[in-house]
């Protein structure tokens, strides 16, 4: 009696772009971003949206870094004790800015798109200006747990 064959690997493939991808490693989570840049509907997994928070707290770290090292390597104090920054520091500055304003839609998306997840509308999003505890409200609503009820959010089946 001969023992069969093990059936192939198999390697799991990313969930179409509708979906959710639970479990998204870093890579795709990113890559996911940029390929719904201005998708509104739909969800989001956790791991898509942290994993994108992470990699944008970065990028924006690193930015100021380069901002502040420019700024100070380039001003110069007056005797009356007023600060004169160079031309290369209102041009990291206007780097920043056409960076966050590109950035801008997108990231409202994901965020929407997160809420979506957890079975909330997207308009949700607003109790994060409600001062003090609006963004720990928004926050605590990003990190919690998906709800299949969510489902109602994703593109409907043809």
């Amino acid at each position: 009696m001969s023992i069969p064959p093990p059936p192939p690997l198999t390697v799991a493939s990313e969930p179409p772009l509708w979906a959710p991808y639970y479990g998204a490693p870093i890579g795709a989570a990113i890559a996911r971003f940029w390929k719904k840049y201005a998708t509104f509907s739909g969800r989001a997994s956790r791991s898509e949206y942290w994993w994108w928070a992470l990699a944008y707290f970065i990028f924006s770290f690193v930015l100021e870094i380069v901002l502040v090292s420019v700024g100070a390597s380039a001003a110069a104090v007056s005797s009356t004790g007023a600060v004169a920054y160079s031309p290369a520091y209102f041009v990291v500055i206007a780097v920043i800015w056409v960076i966050s304003l590109g950035l801008l839609v997108p990231n409202l998306a994901v965020v929407w798109r997160r809420l979506h997840d957890t079975n909330r509308s997207g308009g949700y999003y607003f109790l994060g200006f409600i001062p003090l505890v609006g963004p720990i409200i928004l926050i605590v609503f990003l990190a919690s747990a998906s709800d299949p009820s969510g489902a109602r959010f994703d593109r409907p089946l043809i």
